[in-house]
């Protein structure tokens, strides 16, 4: 079990990282090298021997493996990302890069996005190598650049460049998993991600014939993408359930005593009260215009205008959101992928899950650990590419009044060190069984 040292570790090492001001503020501009060091110097100090990678100079990555007792078992991979989203210091309490551990609770950007789990990975490697513990099957530790953006300089380039690194690995953990979420009602649950929806930004593009503002013009490129934009965000999408969300229902209705009537899933939503959160996301394709570009002067009618679309879709139905999309944008509106990246399935039976459920409920006997798919997408997506299954497991126990989601790219992020004391244990329990 982790030690009383590896407590302490993983709250300095929090604050530590939060301090390193990995910003990734997209198009290249970020530096994770320092932060990069900092967890190779830990590794190193744990009898490890990491390796530090880089397409583009300064966006550095981490890699290192633990080796297992038992040679012919598959391999494990643990990965964090170094990067954070951008903080704007004058809207938060505390400066978002101080760290500052006050009332037990650390401070800054990165606290739950996701130098914690950076953090707990550090403490309980290194408290393996204090008690001279090897797990059974090998484990890769990979502190990834670049996943708040593209991950060409992160995961993908690690997945395209060097696969070598995580021979044997078959399946994967990270972020967005095992934190606490509670219903309002007193019970606590704990969703761990069994799979995650497919990225497709989208970049829409309206041609017309440039003139005059002040001359009729029916072929006005604005006026066309205006219009698609507004079919996109108003189009309702349709029902599907990927198996990963069909058990995630299963359980949240035997957990709240209601029929799990598939059929109907928004009536069924209706009677899983706040917990519906946790799923409703996730019942459907998406598409969400966030960004428009056109004309240069008000009295000059461009000849092109553009906008982008946060898409997202479930395993199993990209061709429905293509087809779809074609349809919404109509003839005048074309389209493509600005950024592509795959949805991802993962089993809700495996050994491994329920090694995970366990050793929540070891620590958590109030819990309810139930699967759940994220919305969005994690570096999993790239490690996909090597055979590797991913699940979202950083364990986090979380006080009520604490909303994780909102905390995530939020303003005053942070978390609690009872939290992270919590988070370490679960770990290290998994870790030891896995």
């Amino acid at each position: 079990m982790a030690d009383d040292l590896a407590l302490d570790e993983v709250v300095a090492f929090t604050s530590d990282l939060i301090r390193i001001d990995t910003t990734n503020r997209g198009g290249g501009d970020c530096r994770e090298r320092p932060a990069a060091e900092y967890a190779a110097e830990r590794l190193a100090g744990a009898g490890l021997e990491p390796v530090l990678l880089e397409r583009t100079p300064g966006r550095t990555n981490v890699v290192a493996r633990i080796e297992g007792t038992d040679r012919s078992a598959d391999a494990l991979l643990v990965h964090g990302h170094l990067d954070v989203v951008p903080a704007e210091a004058a809207d938060w309490s505390v400066h978002p890069f101080s760290g500052e551990v006050r009332d037990g609770v650390v401070w800054g950007r990165g606290a739950v996005d996701m130098k914690n789990m950076d953090a707990m990975i550090l403490a309980v490697v290194r408290a393996w190598a204090r008690e001279g513990f090897r797990p059974r099957r090998d484990i890769v530790v990979a502190f990834t650049a670049d996943e708040e953006a593209s991950a060409e300089d992160g995961s993908g380039f690690l997945a395209d460049r060097h696969p070598h690194l995580f021979e044997g690995c078959t399946e994967g953990i990270s972020e967005s998993g095992a934190f606490t979420f509670h219903d309002g009602s007193g019970r606590e649950i704990y969703p761990v991600a069994a799979g995650e929806r497919g990225t497709g930004w989208l970049k829409l593009t309206a041609r017309g014939r440039a003139g005059h503002g002040s001359k009729v013009n029916r072929d006005n490129a604005v006026t066309r993408l205006a219009a698609a934009v507004t079919r996109i965000g108003e189009h309702s999408w349709p029902t599907r359930l990927t198996p990963t969300v069909r058990a995630a229902l299963t359980e949240l209705a035997a957990l709240y005593g209601v029929e799990p009537d598939l059929d109907d899933v928004d009536a069924l939503l209706g009677k899983l009260g706040p917990a519906a959160q946790l799923v409703e996301a996730t019942i459907r394709n998406s598409a969400n215009p966030t960004m428009l570009d056109a004309g240069y002067k008000v009295n000059v009618i461009p000849g092109e205008a553009v906008a982008y679309v946060d898409g997202r879709c479930l395993a199993g139905h990209e061709e429905e959101f293509r087809a779809t999309l074609d349809e919404l944008t109509g003839p005048d509106v074309d389209w493509d992928f600005h950024h592509r990246e795959v949805a991802l399935q993962a089993p809700v039976d495996s050994p491994t899950y329920r090694k995970m459920r366990a050793a929540v409920e070891e620590f958590a006997p109030e819990g309810h650990v139930v699967p759940y798919c994220m919305s969005g997408g994690t570096d999993a997506k790239q490690f996909s590419r090597l055979g590797i299954t991913g699940y979202g497991f950083s364990p986090l126990k979380l006080p009520e009044g604490f909303d994780y989601q909102a905390l995530f790219h939020g303003v005053d992020e942070r978390v609690p060190v009872e939290g992270l004391h919590f988070g370490v244990r679960v770990l290290d329990r998994f870790l030891r069984t896995a």
